[in-house]
């Protein structure tokens, strides 16, 4: 990711995934402090996710948002789907994404769901493969998305027309 995209000039939505409440074991028992998990986006395009910890819910949420303003990335979408089936892979998440036909909705699970619709994909197909911890399929899916690249973008890279690359 080369260039930073500007969260000021988005209309930002946030959604929570995950709560989780974590134990640090002192000399005088165990000190509790909660993580979240946010996903942001504009329902146009960009897309990202934040963590935060703290001792309250609402302080470890706002830390999440911030940090997901920070770590945006662009998602190519065609009409209501992504250009391309995708394998996102990120530790043990393993999410595939597939383009779907209009009015198919959004066919994925928990983490995942949140993540697409919040970059604005109305129809598409989804299944994850591999481990269900929420951080690491939101990761999985975040990075296949970042990889998706639309048929100007490889034309470009390969020195022909568009055209020439669907006929």
């Amino acid at each position: 990711m080369s260039k930073q995209i500007d969260a000021s000039k988005l209309d930002i939505e946030e959604r929570v995934v995950t709560i989780n409440r974590v134990a640090k074991v002192v000399k005088g028992g165990r000190r509790f402090r909660f993580t979240a998990l946010v996903v942001v986006g504009d329902k146009n395009g960009h897309v990202g996710f934040g963590t935060g910890k703290a001792q309250e819910v609402p302080d470890a949420i706002k830390k999440a948002i911030e940090d997901g303003k920070k770590n945006l990335v662009r998602v190519p979408i065609i009409g209501t789907t992504i250009p391309h089936q995708i394998h996102g892979q990120l530790g043990a998440g393993n999410v595939l994404l597939k383009p779907a036909a209009e009015g198919t909705g959004v066919i994925a699970g928990g983490p995942v769901r949140a993540v697409l619709e919040l970059a604005g994909v109305g129809d598409i197909l989804s299944k994850s493969l591999g481990s269900n911890t929420p951080i690491n399929m939101v990761r999985a899916t975040i990075q296949g998305l970042s990889e998706l690249k639309t048929a100007e973008q490889v034309s470009k890279l390969r020195g022909k027309s568009a055209e020439e690359l669907k006929g």
